[in-house]
């Protein structure tokens, strides 16, 4: 059997609580025909619940949904009208609560209306895969495994898949590349142990972390001070994490593994704490009753002291001494310095950090077929920046494997099991190019590689693992060309955050002018996100303030020759976005002949918030877009749509509300895995060449709005003004704007070029930059990363 027998058009979802409805949310955000299922209401509709569900939807934050108006997709159903709609569902994920007896009971209830074709999944966190199997028909169980979503399923990019002993290998490999492809996961296959892998090392380093707490007399917030950003995990760091997940959900995941976990060497330490079980009890469950290891008092932030048994202000940090220690940038002098110190929040994290490694290195066997799975979970399902593995591996795997060894046999490690003997069989760590280590196989195994992983010319790397990187064709301070051996060329830019500099303008120019010669197309990929932040504001700051207003002039209208560059060269450009898009990368995008943006893009002319407006030819292809899109003639419902999204700096909050926008066009492509962006690029790419690409005929027939249109969109200004919804200065920009999306001073219908479009953008933004308003909301910005309202 191979993997094209699995072919999913229609999904259900058993259970409308929080993961199911979000499931059901992230499936209709992949156009993926979907079906929610709850108990039946006792008063109202019998659908009631499921309906309800998808309703609230539109009330979370972040929003599961990509583009609100996709809820009314969901079709809500209940277990006693509707089982026959089963009949037609290619895959069904039960996600109820984690209780294996009523789990059982669904599945006797669902398994007479399932096809003999359709595959089942039950989302859980850890209960035993092999027992669930074993409540369907023995010709189902082929059909069947676990998938663990990690919440909220839209952005946690890891999928756990746990097969059972007699699961399909065949129809589980369809389901990986479905979920890889059209849901954009990152899939890490678990052995059917307690807790699979990301909840059995991520609770443990939970549970050690707080077991230290104690060991060290340490506060709440002192351990998230230094169990965040500082070691390369979250800003919810520990405890904060906690209350966000529920104690209540992180007590009952530690008492799965003390139910089911009798003989590991740890399980003395598979208990709440008794300060964790009271505050259970009191109700103080975090995020979602107000208060836990913390809460808000006003605009105050408190956290509990133990000692006090009451809420105090939320102030210990880090200690100098530590602070000093994590700014060390080489890791093996970090963790040195951490175990030879004698302060207690060293200590503490020396500790912390030994324990997990001893157990993840005790466990990896168990849990896993290879350490890349390990690592791969816990970064993608718990933010870290580098999984257990790589951490122990980048502070140098012999130094502290002798000093884990050194601290078990003196008594101190929470453990007295002994490391498993290949951690020091001379080995420098678990990762490198010839794949990561498996114990089963005694050796390293390489990635795999299925079709659907061959999509991904750059899979998220391990550390120790390099891929090649092409051959540069051509390259200068800002961009680099390259390619990959065959005839598409790839542009990526130098500069941080990929801004947009003088460096960066010539050389898409020259990419343009070498692409034309070389190659029959050419992507514009960065290999990190951002796709660009947009313009260097200091570089352009500096040519204001010395008075050097034709150069800084020069420069903008660079920027309009640069976009016009990308829309007329005559190999097709694709831009390929993920993360922000903001202001002239935004523009560049919207200039290229096609954009193949990640789902998780966030797109915007971001102009205003620094006091100025798009001038990399944004606003004049607003305005060509208007008039070509327009039924009858007039432009203007287009032009106020595109007024709106630029005088208010909105930003897409994904690839598909990027095209509700208007920032993306309808014929873009989005693409849910970010890591086949530029595979999908390239084939964009090649397609339109193949296809026989010229670039459009310049515009020279736009039908401008004019300036009864302009007049029009300032009016809504002036509402906003007098309503002090906008400052002053707000309405200066926004003006300009108007002015320019309508073409000016001119009769309304009149006809006008690109270039009379670019030349507007191209005033206002030299006249707006001169204001000293404008200086101070920049200087703001580029001072405190955020906007000035003046």
């Amino acid at each position: 059997m191979n993997t094209s027998s699995l072919r999913i058009r229609k999904v259900a979802v058993l259970g409308a609580g929080v993961m199911g409805a979000q499931i059901a949310a992230h499936l209709t955000n992949a156009d993926v025909e979907t079906v929610l299922f709850d108990l039946p209401a006792k008063e109202g509709p019998k659908s009631g619940i499921a309906i309800k569900a998808i309703a609230n939807l539109g009330k979370l934050s972040p929003a599961p949904l990509a583009e609100a108006t996709r809820a009314g997709s969901i079709t809500p159903a209940n277990y006693d009208e509707h089982l026959d709609w089963l009949k037609d569902c290619d895959l069904i994920i039960e996600a109820i609560a984690e209780r294996l007896d009523w789990k059982l009971d669904l599945y006797k209830k669902i398994a007479p209306y399932v096809s003999d074709s359709a595959f089942i999944a039950s989302n859980t966190s850890g209960l035993s895969i092999n027992a669930l199997a074993e409540a369907l028909p023995a010709a189902m169980r082929p059909r069947f495994s676990g998938i663990h979503f990690f919440n909220p399923p839209r952005y946690m990019h890891l999928v756990e898949l746990i097969p059972d002993r007699q699961t399909d290998p065949a129809l589980l490999a369809g389901l990986e590349a479905f979920l890889t492809t059209t849901l954009g996961k990152g899939v890490v296959m678990a052995k059917d142990t307690p807790n699979f892998i990301g909840n059995r090392i991520g609770v443990f380093s939970i549970l050690a972390t707080m077991h230290h707490t104690e060991q060290f007399k340490l506060g709440f917030d002192a351990v998230d001070a230094i169990t965040g950003p500082a070691i390369g995990r979250p800003k919810s760091a520990t405890y904060r994490t906690s209350d966000v997940v529920g104690l209540d959900t992180m007590a009952h995941v530690i008492k799965t593994m003390d139910d089911t976990l009798p003989d590991d060497p740890w399980h003395r330490y598979y208990k709440a704490p008794a300060w964790l079980t009271a505050l259970i009890d009191k109700g103080a469950l975090g995020q979602k009753s107000g208060a836990g290891f913390f809460r808000k008092v006003g605009k105050d932030i408190q956290v509990l002291d133990l000692g006090k048994q009451d809420y105090r202000p939320a102030s210990e940090g880090a200690s100098d001494e530590v602070g000093k220690i994590l700014a060390i940038r080489n890791p093996a002098e970090k963790f040195a310095a951490l175990r030879a110190s004698t302060d207690p929040q060293a200590q503490f994290l020396w500790a912390m950090f030994r324990d997990l490694f001893h157990y993840t290195a005790f466990h990896l066997a168990d849990i896993a077929d290879s350490a890349r799975h390990v690592d791969l979970a816990i970064r993608w399902g718990y933010g870290w920046k580098l999984g257990p593995f790589e951490t122990w591996q980048a502070a140098g795997w012999k130094q502290v494997a002798g000093w884990i060894a050194e601290d078990i046999a003196a008594g101190k490690a929470m453990s007295d099991a002994p490391l498993p003997a290949w951690v020091s069989d001379g080995r420098d760590g678990v990762h490198g190019n010839d794949g990561s280590w498996s114990p089963a196989q005694g050796k390293n195994i390489p990635r795999p590689d299925a079709p659907v992983y061959r999509r991904q010319l750059f899979p998220d790397p391990l550390l120790g693992e390099t891929f090649d990187t092409g051959t540069t064709v051509w390259e200068n301070d800002g961009v680099r060309l390259w390619h990959q051996g065959d005839d598409i060329g790839i542009v990526s830019f130098k500069t941080k955050m990929h801004t947009v500099n003088d460096a960066v303008l010539d050389g898409l120019q020259r990419c343009v002018e070498e692409s034309e010669k070389r190659f029959r197309a050419m992507v514009i990929w960065q290999t990190g996100e951002p796709f660009s932040a947009g313009a260097d504001l200091k570089g352009a700051l500096g040519l204001i303030k010395d008075g050097k207003i034709e150069a800084f002039e020069a420069m903008v209208a660079n920027f309009q020759a640069t976009s016009q560059r990308i829309k007329y060269s005559l190999v097709p450009v694709v831009a390929a976005v993920r993360g922000m898009a903001f202001g002239g990368g935004c523009e560049f995008q919207m200039h290229s002949a096609r954009t193949v943006a990640a789902l998780e893009s966030y797109i915007g002319l971001v102009e205003t918030g620094v006091g100025l407006l798009p001038a990399g030819g944004g606003l004049k292809e607003f305005a060509l877009r208007a008039s070509r899109n327009s039924v009858d003639g007039d432009p203007f419902n287009a032009i106020k749509k595109a007024f709106e999204a630029a005088a208010m700096a909105k930003v897409s909050t994904s690839a598909l509300e990027a095209k509700q926008l208007g920032l993306l066009r309808p014929d873009d492509v989005i693409v849910f895995n970010s890591f086949e962006l530029l595979y999908v690029a390239k084939n964009v790419a090649a397609s339109l060449a193949e296809t026989g690409w010229r670039p459009p005929l310049p515009a020279r027939d736009i039908v401008a709005a004019g300036d009864v249109g302009t007049a029009s969109l300032k009016m809504m200004l002036v509402n906003m003004l007098e309503g002090r919804f906008i400052s002053p200065h707000d309405y200066e920009i926004g003006s300009r704007i108007a002015d320019t999306l309508c073409g000016g001073a001119i009769e309304r219908g009149s006809l006008v070029d690109e270039t009379w479009l670019l030349d507007l953008e191209r005033k206002h933004f030299v006249e707006l930059a001169q204001m000293a308003k404008t200086q101070e909301r920049i200087a703001h910005t580029l001072t405190t990363g955020k906007p000035l309202r003046n």
